[in-house]
């Protein structure tokens, strides 16, 4: 048995199949999913109906790139109970004029939120894939039942896999998060500079380590960093596989628990 962790698959569904296949993922394994499945890529329909279907080893915690997500659809339904527009929830094409309508008063600023599908992802499942709000209020749903980190103890050693950072206590992290939950979500370099925990492993994504400005940067492999005070180990494994398209160093990453050997699908 052994314990898989990736993260930011970014609708790149058929690396996420490409990887189980290297590391020969079977029902004794268990594969713990540190949030970002959607949006950048093309395939965030096939992942949304993967997500559906997990099997019980399967753990799937929540990114920031699903609570948005789930923001856009509350807005949407939001807008229909307000506005009292009876849209169809099994209609493709209402779900698409209620779209338009959200876009529409989110520009106006009639609507309390500062963007709305920012990359265009719910719009290309109701164009590519007729999706309904049925649908999204389906995803929506598992995406709120998603936890925000996972922790577990091997060979006497703490595990957190979470998709930024972590933090036990929001007193000791940056005044710029108004939550724990917004620091497991939106960390950065905080993630190290005041995250983590005594005598344990965090692994993390959500800073793609391509991007030579960020903390992370690791010419797009796995980034390691050793906390000598806490010690502490930070495993970032975001290798920016949606970019892979315009950067040749971009990779989908995935580390084993037990000897925390690294595989790559290139």
């Amino acid at each position: 048995m052994g314990v898989y962790i990736m993260s930011d698959i970014h609708g790149c569904y058929d690396d996420l199949r490409s990887m189980l296949e290297k590391i020969n993922f079977s029902d004794t394994d268990q594969l713990i999913m540190a949030g970002d499945y959607i949006d950048r890529g093309k395939q965030s329909y096939e992942i949304l109906k993967w997500m559906e279907q997990c099997p019980s080893n399967v753990l799937l915690l929540r990114g920031n790139h699903e609570e948005e997500f789930a923001a856009y659809v509350d807005l949407m339904r939001l807008l229909d109970r307000r506005e009292e527009l009876k849209t169809d929830f099994d209609s493709n094409e209402d779900t698409a004029a209620l779209y338009d309508s959200v876009k529409y008063f989110v520009r106006r600023g009639v609507l309390s939120a500062l963007y709305f599908d920012v990359y265009g992802t719910i719009r290309f499942l109701l164009e590519q894939n007729q999706t309904t709000m049925h649908d999204l209020c389906r995803w929506s749903a598992i995406i709120r039942q998603m936890p925000y980190y996972h922790k577990l103890m091997l060979e006497n050693r703490t595990y957190i896999i979470v998709h930024a950072g972590y933090s036990e206590k929001l007193e000791s992290i940056s005044a710029r998060f108004d939550s724990l939950e917004q620091f497991y979500l939106y960390a950065r370099e905080e993630s190290v500079q005041s995250g983590g925990v005594m005598h344990g492993t965090i692994i993390a994504g959500h800073t793609p380590t391509i991007v030579k400005e960020c903390f992370a940067y690791n010419d797009g492999n796995v980034f390691r960093f050793y906390d000598e005070q806490k010690d502490c180990i930070f495993y970032n494994i975001d290798c920016g596989c949606a970019f892979r398209n315009r950067q040749s160093n971009a990779k989908l990453a995935c580390i084993r628990l037990e000897d925390e050997k690294i595989f790559y699908i290139i």
